[in-house]
């Protein structure tokens, strides 16, 4: 039994939890007849970023150097592809503990100096953030990002959270969220839609502010997250604004679709998905901006890959896209309803009809639509 596991408290303090906080943000394999512990992976030291483990690990069998090997393989927020011998959980590459940022503003807290990175395969997301990620669809665009960029701190992966506000990149949804990854067993391709946006990261003072939440700090700020994800909800701090609105401050594209070689330890390719939210490409600071056709979609369900040739994928747009397994090239795609909000699945019926299903909406809009092949 491989169980992926979350921060051991509230983002983004860690103040009333010194230390590595083992068994947080591990993998954790257990013998599923006793509940014995076998092996764990940390791959997130005092995690005070949210990049907890939220997907389901893929269980999958590859070929490395020819040599095969029966392997788990877990996709990360922080865009890190982990891969382990699933029996002596080994990593089939080095993970390297390397040194990282632990200067911190926050009172009482202590970061972990060092975290994992994988030496393969290469990230599948963008990490860390500059001024030169500054969005740049427009001049006008570019100086309002660089101006509000320049309000936060800045820097790698794993850049502290901070009083006055730090841009984290990737974000709390990811890279890879908790959609996973799809393997196909007949090349050894492993499949994620990685979404491509930074997270505001600031640390209060509580002082009640967050009655649910018993520590000294929490990110119910005006720069956190906790204000943007709660807004104008009892409790929730009023969010700083952004003159950008719905546009994000870095560069497109805001999501790929990512083929790993898992038998190599290479990214085979990428492509952009979904052409970008409508509010967004409708806003009055891109009007009459000749847009790129894909601007990336964000959002939170992962792929199913098919013995057919495809890869299936919804997400954060009112449709279904089929794309070619091999190549990345879209071959189709299936109005909803509303926008796709789960991995899709496929069946077959009795009458020996192939079906994929997907689920939209949310709430009373909540529905599932099934789109049928042709007839064998």
């Amino acid at each position: 039994l491989y169980v992926p596991t979350s921060t051991p408290s509230g983002d983004y303090w860690g103040g009333h939890r010194l230390g590595a906080n083992l068994f947080a943000e591990s993998l954790v394999c257990l013998d599923a007849r006793t509940g014995e512990r076998q092996w764990h992976f940390q791959a997130v030291h005092h995690g005070v970023w949210d990049y907890d483990f939220n997907a389901a690990p893929n269980l999958i069998t590859i070929n490395v150097d020819g040599r095969e090997i029966d392997a788990v393989a877990e996709v990360s927020k922080q865009g890190f592809t982990y891969v382990f011998d699933r029996v002596t959980g080994e990593p089939v590459w080095p993970i390297e503990e390397r040194p990282v940022d632990t200067e911190t503003d926050v009172p009482g807290e202590v970061l972990y100096p060092t975290q994992p990175f994988p030496t393969k395969p290469p990230p599948f997301s963008g990490q860390g953030v500059s001024l030169d990620d500054a969005n740049d669809l427009t001049p006008e665009i570019h100086a309002l990002a660089v101006e509000e960029m320049k309000e936060f701190r800045l820097g790698p992966l794993f850049t502290p959270p901070s009083l006055h506000g730090t841009l984290m990149r990737p974000g709390a949804q990811g890279g890879a969220d908790w959609g996973g990854a799809a393997f196909d067993p007949q090349t050894g391709l492993l499949y994620v839609r990685t979404n491509e946006d930074t997270t505001p990261n600031q640390v209060c003072r509580n002082q009640g502010a967050d009655p649910n939440v018993d520590v000294e700090y929490s990110n119910n700020c005006p720069r956190g997250s906790y204000a943007i994800m709660f807004r104008n909800r009892p409790g929730a701090a009023e969010p700083a604004r952004s003159r950008l609105g719905p546009i994000p401050l870095i560069k497109p594209p805001y999501a790929w679709l990512v083929a790993i070689d898992l038998n190599a330890g290479e990214i085979a390719w990428k492509v952009p998905f979904g052409e970008g939210s409508r509010i967004m490409r409708n806003h009055p600071l891109l009007r009459g901006v000749q847009l790129p056709a894909r601007l990336g979609t964000r959002g939170n369900p992962g792929p199913l890959v098919t013995g057919g040739g495809l890869v299936l994928l919804g997400g954060g747009a009112p449709y279904l896209y089929a794309f070619d397994k091999a190549t990345g090239e879209e071959i189709w795609r299936g109005a909803t309803p509303h926008r796709t909000s789960a991995n899709p699945m496929t069946y077959r019926a009795r009458s020996g009809r192939q079906f994929v299903v997907i689920a939209t909406g949310a709430g009373p809009d909540a529905a599932l639509v099934a789109f049928a092949l042709p007839p064998a």
